[in-house]
């Protein structure tokens, strides 16, 4: 089985011309069933707009598919009370399998004050929260932001919140394994690594330090399978993991089973 934790239907790269999200909902379960995806969680974003749609016509776009969940994005500058009210009602029914923070393409740090009522919101039913960390896709982006080792007062704070970070903190992958180590309630998806395919000599070094991070931190129940599509190739995403020489078990860990409990799909 694999869980695809990490994917988006804003119009990047190869949606970038669908303008139907109907559209691009067939364009992922058609991405997914050639690449033999059982499952994938959609991310909304910290922003709606004609080229990213908002939560609620997601769930609306998704809804006759099963193998497809949402995580709701979560904005101090962009979302109001009613929206948090809507997320509650829409976690409640099982529609949204957790939320998402934007750190670094907002302005904010992961710990700021005005972010707690939507972890918890988490900590109130039990879903994850995912955190943006690490390089941003865009340039407007600031990284100061979006640094791991931020995650870390978070989850000290918060130790009932089960926190996803989302791209390994990736270039600071370093800081991720130790945050990962340290706290037990924190999870990392490996995804985004690459804006498109991954290269030869970028995978190797990629594959290396994945590699040390599952080394360092022992097995693998924190570590969840995701590629940031359509930013990131899946088929390219598949040969990274296949790289990385995995024990079956350790692998099943990754691939589904991590996500299957925390997102309990």
């Amino acid at each position: 089985m694999i869980i695809d934790c990490h994917t988006h239907l804003n119009q990047y790269a190869e949606l970038k011309n669908i303008s139907s999200l109907e559209e691009r909902v067939r364009k992922l379960l058609v991405t997914m069933a050639s690449h033999n995806v059982d499952y994938s969680i959609i991310l909304s974003s910290y922003v709606v707009n004609e080229e990213r749609p908002s939560t609620a016509k997601l769930i609306e776009a998704t809804r006759k598919h099963d193998n497809l969940g949402i995580v709701a994005g979560f904005s101090i500058d962009n979302h109001t009370e009613e929206d948090l009210r809507n997320y509650k009602t829409w976690i409640k029914d099982g529609l949204v399998k957790g939320l998402k923070i934007y750190s670094g393409y907002e302005p904010y740090y992961p710990y700021d004050k005005r972010y707690q009522k939507a972890y918890d919101l988490c900590v109130e039913f039990d879903v994850p929260v995912m955190i943006h960390t690490g390089d941003t896709f865009s340039e407007k982006g600031k990284l100061k932001y979006s640094h791991p080792l931020h995650i870390d007062e978070l989850a000290v704070d918060n130790p009932e919140l089960k926190i996803v970070m989302c791209h390994l903190g990736n270039p600071w992958i370093e800081d991720c394994q130790e945050i990962v180590y340290k706290n037990d309630n924190v999870w990392a998806d490996m995804s985004g690594l690459s804006v498109g395919k991954f290269d030869h000599f970028f995978e190797k070094l990629m594959v290396e330090k994945v590699a040390e991070l599952i080394n360092y931190v022992g097995e693998p129940r924190y570590l969840l399978y995701g590629t940031d599509w359509p930013i990131s190739d899946m088929d390219s995403y598949l040969s990274f993991v296949a790289k990385l020489k995995l024990k079956t078990k350790f692998r099943d860990e990754l691939m589904f089973k991590n996500a299957k409990r925390l997102f309990k799909i």
